[in-house]
């Protein structure tokens, strides 16, 4: 299957001394122009422009596939260089979903970050929020407690599950297995529907905040979890009969988007395309985090590194976390979701009114009626934010997609002076062209799907 692998230890030599001193026309600034809002940059990215402009042949065919396309996983540009069917060249074109996030999250206080991080990779919110999370607390040099701990694993592995399932569910959507999109949508309904009942909110939920959890779990909790664990162990195996058998699904992923180990190193690749390749590298059991070295759970691998090999990962490590849930519940310990500390301790240690909103009126009478010190520390705490000392530091997550990591740099001050992303989905998407160059039309879609980009991750 090397031969389906373009060569991922060459590429464009961007260096200075790499350059062709030869092109006397190339400008070395953006072009701009003045208006009324002030000066305005023309900046172009990427070689795209030069694939374009390079196939003059008759034979060759170049095609635009999305970003407003079904099957290109997202609003993500494929620029592909065709001979018949055969795919000689493929780049990515990215930025369609580009919000800014890591620079707006520069001019909010760190409480108000994790409204921003949760919108990035939208699939996978939770593990945004905890990534960021433990970031600021390792600056504040804080531990969290373990009840917020356990919770934080719980909801995490929640959201694998459910993102996994949309992996499945769009993957068989753009190969043309509508059964399986149904009823991978219907499975993510039950882990939404649960984790609003956890949290509040079906997405973007907020609800891991520096120094713990926004609230408690609701009283049911338990109850409502078990209840999931059954359905889902009831109708996960249904998946193995409905697509793992079918020829046609097999047909289409089997020897499909081959990228070897030593690829996947080269390129930085993590999470399922990784340990599709037979490297176990999964940072749950690398490097432990949030109380991971205390459950038991399995990390799943393949040496077939191909498309078939990453649907039955993601498949297997659904069963894994629904193994991390069972143990969670068996062992919630009992105590605080937040840290002691009331300078950082908000909102978690407030309570909710009876409309699911606000604050409850008994707190609403303290901090009104009958502490005036009460009321001002709850003014500055919500719009000035408490101080982090100064420092920098990275902390790597396992998501869905692979190793998510945060690089948080602080002044001192209330608002983060540096905050950025080392989302998977960004990198990953570098395999698609070793993946595909060489293959069919058809298989850049399998290729695609099997990567699993969320571009809101790829673009922030």
């Amino acid at each position: 299957m090397t031969e389906r692998l373009s060569d991922v230890t060459t590429g464009t030599d961007t260096s200075a001394t790499g350059r062709d001193s030869a092109d006397d026309t190339r400008t070395e600034v953006a072009e701009s122009r003045r208006t009324t809002e002030g000066t305005v940059y023309t900046v172009t990215g990427g070689d795209w422009d030069e694939v374009l402009a390079d196939a003059v042949h008759d034979e060759r065919i170049v095609m635009n596939l999305g970003p407003q396309h079904p099957s290109t996983h997202g609003v993500l540009r494929l620029v592909l260089e065709l001979e018949g069917e055969t795919v000689t060249h493929a780049r990515s074109v990215i930025g369609y979903l580009h919000t800014g996030i890591e620079k707006n999250c520069e001019y909010r206080t760190w409480v108000q970050g994790v409204t921003f991080i949760t919108r990035t990779d939208y699939l996978a919110p939770l593990h945004h929020e905890a990534a960021y999370c433990m970031g600021v607390e390792k600056l504040l040099g804080i531990t969290v407690p373990e009840r917020a701990q356990a919770v934080r694993v719980l909801l995490m592995e929640l959201n694998r599950i459910s993102s996994h399932l949309v992996a499945l569910a769009t993957g068989g959507m753009e190969l043309g297995a509508l059964t399986g999109m149904t009823s991978g949508f219907r499975e993510r309904e039950e882990v939404l529907h649960l984790l609003e009942h956890l949290t509040g909110l079906r997405m973007n939920h907020a609800f891991i905040r520096p120094g713990g959890l926004a609230q408690d779990l609701p009283v049911d909790a338990v109850e409502k979890i078990n209840s999931f664990v059954k359905i889902m162990e009831k109708r996960l195996p249904d998946y193995d009969k409905l697509l793992t058998g079918q020829p046609i699904w097999r047909n289409r992923l089997a020897g499909v988007g081959y990228l070897p180990v030593d690829a996947c190193i080269a390129l930085g690749i993590t999470g399922p395309i990784l340990r599709s390749a037979g490297l176990a590298w999964d940072l749950r059991k690398i490097e432990p985090y949030s109380g991971y070295e205390n459950y038991e759970f399995d990390v799943p691998t393949s040496n077939a590194a191909d498309c078939f090999a990453r649907y039955l990962l993601r498949l297997e490590e659904m069963h894994q976390s629904l193994r991390i849930i069972k143990q969670v519940v068996k062992s919630l310990p009992t105590g605080p979701v937040m840290v002691e500390d009331a300078k950082i301790a908000w909102p978690a240690q407030l309570t909710i009114g009876s409309d699911g909103m606000g604050n409850s009126l008994e707190h609403v009478r303290k901090i009104m009626g009958q502490s005036m010190e009460s009321l001002i520390h709850h003014f500055k705490l919500v719009t000035e934010g408490f101080k982090v000392p100064a420092g920098q530091v990275y902390v790597p997550i396992e998501s869905p997609r692979g190793e998510l990591g945060y690089h948080l740099v602080s002044d001192g001050g209330t608002r983060p002076m540096r905050v950025h992303l080392r989302e998977p989905s960004f990198v990953n998407l570098q395999s698609m062209p070793a993946m595909c160059e060489g293959g069919m039309v058809a298989d850049v879609i399998a290729a695609v799907a099997s990567i699993d980009p969320v571009m809101g991750g790829c673009d922030r």
